[in-house]
């Protein structure tokens, strides 16, 4: 069976000539994609990018990410050398043999997103924990050690 996949973004520029082919164009696509996904875009090893929430609280960041559909078990969260890295993969679902579909849109495959860490994470306390589709990475604050004033003795 061959699935169609449909575009389902409004293309307003059709209609404005020289500007509309501009906006139309699948670099300029790529472009506006690759900015709104923090200037990421899938590569050879990622078939999508999941939407995310970085939120800074009193003790603790909180990072949210959307994985509907991913098994926990298909979630891979690692800290190392202060970055913080999501990945995993969403499998297809098996289609039926006569399915009739007019739209295709969910994305499956592998994902993953990096961050860089602030000196302040603690990376050995990070929980991570999903609910109803929403993957929370919780990265508790250290105290930030304080500088040092270092006499310097004369010989």
């Amino acid at each position: 069976m061959n699935i169609r996949r449909y575009e389902s973004r409004y293309r307003p520029g059709r209609s404005l000539g020289l500007l509309g082919q501009l906006l139309n164009e699948p670099d300029f696509d790529n472009l506006l994609n690759s900015s709104l996904s923090g200037g990421r875009e899938p590569d050879a090893i990622t078939d999508w990018l999941p939407a995310v929430d970085i939120k800074e609280e009193a003790d603790r960041f909180l990072v949210k990410a959307d994985l509907p559909g991913v098994e926990p078990d298909k979630i891979e969260v690692t800290a190392d050398d202060g970055v913080l890295t999501i990945q995993g993969s969403r499998d297809a679902e098996t289609q039926e043999e006569n399915a009739d579909y007019k739209r295709y849109e969910r994305v499956t495959g592998k994902f993953l997103r990096r961050f860089t860490l602030p000196d302040t994470a603690n990376t050995e306390a990070i929980e991570a924990r999903t609910k109803h589709g929403v993957l929370e990475v919780s990265i508790p604050k250290q105290a930030k050690l304080a500088a040092r004033r270092i006499d310097v003795a004369a010989t």
